[in-house]
Order: C-alpha cells, then structure tokens, then sequence
C-alpha cells in the first residue's frame, strides 16, 4: 500500500486504525469560509458502494465517510481511502504533480465508473447530481492532518449497523447540520460526551478545527486511545495553495468578513478580537508533526507522533498556529 495509505493504518490485528481527517480550506469558498472540512477515515469499515457499508476484507484499504452539501441528496457518503485522496484506484497512478486538467480528469473517470449506477441522476441528465468531485482527489486540493485513534470491532461493527439502519437523505445545514456536525456526531460514537459545541469561539457552530482540538484534549486523559497525527499533504499542482482551518472567530478575521461588522458594530468586532486571541486559536501544535511524503516507502515515525499522552513539545508557538509548507 502506498505510504500516504499506511500512514493511516495501524499495524495492530486487535484494534483497527481510525483517523479524524482535519482538512484545510481552499478556493473561493476556502477564502470566505476559512474553516475547512472533515471527514472520518476507518480501516476495518469499507465502502461495497458508496451508500453501502460493510466490513473490510483481507487486504482492503478502509473508506473515508463525510458528509457534504448537494450531493445526490444523501446526508454520508464513502469512499474507498485511495480514490478519496487521489482519485484513483491504484497506487502506481497516484501522480507526484497534477495540474488541473489532470485531476479532472481522473475525477471524472472515477466518478463514471462508481458513481453512475446510484439513483441520484436528474432526470434526462448523463450525470449524477450534485458535488460529487470533493468525494474523490482530496488531496489535489487540500493538506489534510490526520489524528488517528484505535477502535475495536465491536465499535466498528455497531457503527456500521447503525448507519445502515438509519435514513441517508441530507439535512445539510452550514450553521446546523455540516460536516463537522457529521464527524461530531460519529466521534461521539466512539467518545461519548467529548464532542459538543461552543458558544466561543465558534457561535455554536461546528467547526473541523473545534472536533481535532476536542479529541487531542480528550486524548491527553485517555492514553489508552493511542492518538497520534500526521499531515498529508497536498499534491503539488497549477493550483492555489490553501491555509489552516480556522475556528469561526478566526474565520471572521482572515475573510475580511470584520471589516463589514466594525463598520456596523464596533464593540462586536473588538468582541470578535478578543474571542479569537483568547479561546478562537484552539492550539494543536502541528508544526512538527511527520509528513506523508512522496515516494517513502516506510510509515511516518511513530514516535515524532502527538503520542498518548498528547503533550506539547518544547519551543513550539504557545498560539499553536502551524507553517505554511511549500508544495
């Protein structure tokens, strides 16, 4: 398996591999709401369709589950973990640079090929409907921090049967019912009682960076979880960079969006300030956590890892903002 695979999986036949996928923002939509996305990775759940779920067998790679918004009207959908970073199935065509044409072509291919036998295509259309490109290629657009965890097959099994039993129809809402809600509510799971929202820095409002600090906090009491992190980062192309997810106070401040409600209401901007400079930055020491690279052939280090105890390294910003890796 490709490096940026196993970097997930855990190599312990007891307990499965799962991993919190914490990803950045990107695009125009990245730029006005700067607080990224997430998604669930497990190593012992696999995707038999998209909608489906089941165990995995010998040798399978695991699936990422997220939720996204308009996407063939389902509230989760999965995806096998190497399609889901690269968009391909194999990993000798993982491309060590993409330009924009490329990934959407191997998108495209992707989707064709799963997507089109589920029943989510708009009348007289060749096409699924909705966004069905930010299931697959993750990695051409976004660096993606992995907080991974154990899990047991009982846990594992249970989840299954109860997303199987569950309606899949989207009540997508961005303030409500968004990604992070999803992944909340899965982790919650697992981790009972962790997962909550907040009024600051985030306006109650579920937030990738919200859920990562939640489980590193958690995972500091709870060594028995093993938590540990690595960056995937993305694949090198003719496209933007992206920047660190962001809590919502942070969010307000980097989007420009502040300059509008200092005009409206002074005092709230200060408020915001403050919000952020004091609870909003949600420290999760990144900064020298190991990179998936390219062409490794060995999995990341374990013990440069966020280890079981979860403590800060020395030197590191108190702020816990993380550097901007050239690509």
């Amino acid at each position: 398996m490709w490096v940026a695979c196993a970097g997930l999986q855990s190599g312990r036949p007891a307990d499965a591999q799962a991993a919190l996928l914490m990803e950045e923002p990107y695009g125009f939509a990245g730029a006005l709401n700067p607080t990224g996305h997430e998604a669930i990775y497990f190593s012992r759940i696999c995707a038999e369709t998209p909608v489906k779920l089941r165990r995995c067998g010998p040798g399978e790679e695991g699936a990422v589950i997220a939720r996204y918004r308009d996407v063939g009207g389902y509230d989760w959908l999965a995806v096998p973990l190497l399609p889901y970073l690269y968009s391909v199935e194999r990993a000798s065509d993982v491309p060590i640079w993409a330009d924009r044409r490329a990934v959407r072509r191997m998108r495209r291919e992707y989707v064709e090929a799963h997507f089109y036998n589920l029943p989510v295509k708009p009348p007289g259309s060749p096409a699924p409907h909705g966004n069905w490109d930010e299931l697959v290629g993750s990695s051409y657009d976004r660096r993606i921090y992995a907080f991974r965890f154990h899990t047991t097959a009982e846990q594992d099994d249970e989840l299954i049967s109860k997303l199987s039993s569950e309606p899949n129809q989207t009540h997508f809402s961005l303030v409500r019912n968004n990604c992070s809600d999803f992944a909340a509510r899965i982790m919650d799971f697992y981790f009972p009682g962790v997962f909550h929202r907040r009024i600051l820095p985030d306006a109650r409002i579920t937030t990738p960076r919200q859920n990562s600090w939640e489980l590193v906090r958690f995972a500091r009491k709870h060594p028995e979880i093993e938590l540990s992190v690595v960056e995937i980062p993305r694949v090198p192309g003719s496209r933007r960079g992206t920047r660190p997810a962001m809590s919502v106070a942070g969010a307000l401040l980097v989007s420009g969006e502040i300059a509008p409600l200092a005009y409206l209401s002074p005092p709230l901007a200060v408020a915001d300030c403050i919000d952020y400079l004091v609870w909003g930055r949600y420290p999760l020491h990144l900064k020298h956590v190991p990179i998936v690279k390219f062409g490794e052939l060995d999995s990341p280090d374990e013990n440069a890892l966020i280890g079981s105890a979860g403590e800060e390294r020395a030197g590191e910003p108190s702020g816990g903002e993380e550097r901007e890796r050239g690509q």
